[in-house]
């Protein structure tokens, strides 16, 4: 309704939501070309192109990433963060061990990573093992964070229960307090976490239908290719 706001709540669920839904549009930028015969023996290196490209060409947040993880119980549980780093080993994300994610991660280091850059309709999928870097890493990692971003990881309570904004006031204030008497000062749980991929499928749009797909799978030292259907 004209005047209302993104967290206007209702009773009930409006009774049109599935065709509001099916109205909707998909692939509505200018939408790139994959040429499968020419893709790298390396998924690595094609990942770069195509993150490369996006930068290059204006994606919003390209860095943007989902995580899924699993817990205990078999449930996964899926957020989306910033990718921190790549190179020839894997992908690489940070977060506090006692997350919820970084909770999971100890229980079972695997991980399904996803990327995708609606400007393009590209979409690039990752599975692999997950590991924490070593500390000297995590370290420079979170250095090299915000003043802000530095604070709030100091707070040491991410995933945990709010009662209150006032309650999280206090803390990041302390928290504050404390990087000024030390600008060193380093959270104890940070890591830096390496994704190493054993399976990764990049995905092209196309309006006919005609999408693109090619799936890398990790063969030891090496990587097969492989087409799939749309």
């Amino acid at each position: 309704p004209k005047g209302g706001t993104l967290t206007d709540t209702k009773d009930t669920l409006p009774t049109d939501a599935c065709r509001v839904v099916r109205q909707l549009k998909v692939f509505q930028g200018e939408l790139a070309f994959f040429d499968i015969e020419q893709a790298p023996e390396d998924p690595l290196l094609l990942f770069d192109q195509w993150f490369r490209d996006a930068v290059k060409h204006g994606a919003i947040e390209p860095h943007a990433m989902t995580l899924s993880t699993i817990d205990e119980e078999g449930w996964p549980s899926s957020r989306t963060l910033i990718l921190k780093d790549f190179d020839r080993q894997g992908l690489y994300f940070a977060s506090s061990a006692n997350s919820r994610k970084g909770a999971e991660l100890a229980s079972l280091p695997r991980a399904a990573l996803n990327f995708y850059w609606r400007e393009f309709g590209r979409q690039i999928r990752v599975r692999g093992t997950v590991t924490p870097c070593n500390p000297q890493r995590s370290v420079a990692d979170f250095r090299a964070r915000s003043a802000e971003a530095r604070a709030e990881s100091l707070l040491g309570k991410q995933s945990q229960p709010l009662e209150s904004w006032s309650d999280w006031e206090e803390a990041i204030e302390l928290a504050r307090q404390r990087q000024e008497k030390d600008p060193s000062l380093v959270a104890a749980d940070w890591t830096l976490y390496l994704v190493e991929p054993i399976e990764i499928e990049f995905w092209q749009a196309d309006r006919n239908r005609k999408h693109a797909r090619l799936k890398y799978a990790r063969m030891a030292s090496t990587w097969s290719k492989q087409m799939l259907w749309p």
